[in-house]
């Protein structure tokens, strides 16, 4: 292990028939951290202000992907509703704050994908496990999760009131 076989960069090299011990990039590669093709994408910002929307199509698909990644990651703090009464908090740890708070049901959308992606007091970061679509997602389901738990009747449509049963305005 003391003395082991490498070539220091852009050295000569006997092995490789074009003579050089630096080999050339694949076509595509891209460096660690580089790719940032869509930096608002990205970041849940543009021109420093945070989205105040999902930049992804609201629809069925992205609302259940983002509830199963909720699921799985925030609601072991926040529960499953989202009130920051999950099983951590049982076990003694410090209580999240409640996503139905007015304060972050007034925060942009991006704000929610910044605080998924690189965490915030307590709560980690959680860029490396949950890719950037899904985080979208998340947030996503976040803002339908605060619409669900702070919704009137009149929020429901006439058509779909008549389903709810008689007795209903």
């Amino acid at each position: 292990m003391h003395d082991q076989p490498k070539y220091r960069p852009l050295r000569p090299s006997a092995f490789f028939q074009d003579g050089r011990s630096a080999r050339p990039l694949i076509p595509g590669t891209v460096a660690h951290g580089q790719l940032g093709e869509d930096a608002t994408y990205l970041t849940g910002k543009s021109e420093g202000q945070y989205l105040t929307e999902v930049p992804l199509p609201a629809t069925d698909h992205l609302l259940r992907r983002g509830r199963e990644r909720f699921d799985i990651y925030c609601s072991p703090c926040h529960d499953r509703a989202g009130t920051g009464n999950g099983m951590i908090v049982q076990r003694g740890f410090r209580r999240p704050p409640s996503l139905h708070i007015d304060r972050l049901r007034q925060v942009p959308d991006g704000y929610l994908f910044e605080v998924i992606s690189q965490g915030f007091g307590v709560m980690p970061a959680y860029a490396a496990q949950i890719p950037v679509d899904d985080r979208w997602a998340v947030a996503a389901y976040v803002r339908a999760l605060q619409l669900s738990q702070n919704a009137t009747l009149a929020d429901v449509p006439a058509l779909e009131r008549a389903r709810l049963g008689p007795g209903t305005p």
